[in-house]
């Protein structure tokens, strides 16, 4: 019986599926937007929220979280700096899938997972002599 078991297994262990959903997340933050397939993309968007929400708040304990799990300081300085207060009156749905199709290989639907609402990007800052 699978009383209170949530997630999928996506035929990995645990430990390779916290690597993979580790670096997904790592890429959909820094990028803003991944292309996987749909089963990958439904588990990687409900981690990629929840993580959003504690960036959220901005305390050191939420960096602390935030770091523990993705263990990519880039990473937690832009969820916590941009993400956080670009996010701040939203409530949840941080994020949004996008079907592109099947995959020929194998047939697999792939999708697009990104970020709703995108940060504005920051100009470079040139030295003048």
């Amino acid at each position: 019986m699978r009383h209170k078991v949530t997630g999928k297994k996506l035929s990995k262990n645990s430990s390779q599926r916290k690597a993979l959903f580790k670096s997904l997340i790592n890429s959909l933050i820094i990028h803003e937007a991944i292309k996987t397939t749909e089963a990958k993309a439904k588990v990687v968007r409900i981690l990629a929220e929840k993580l959003i929400t504690q960036g959220k708040t901005g305390t050191l304990q939420a960096r602390r979280a935030i770091e523990a799990f993705l263990q990519n300081k880039m990473v937690v300085k832009k969820i916590v700096e941009d993400l956080g207060p670009l996010f701040k009156s939203r409530q949840g749905g941080f994020t949004r899938i996008i079907r592109l199709g099947r995959r020929d290989g194998d047939g697999a639907m792939m999708v697009r997972l990104e970020l709703v609402e995108k940060p504005k990007p920051i100009e470079k800052i040139t030295k003048t002599k």
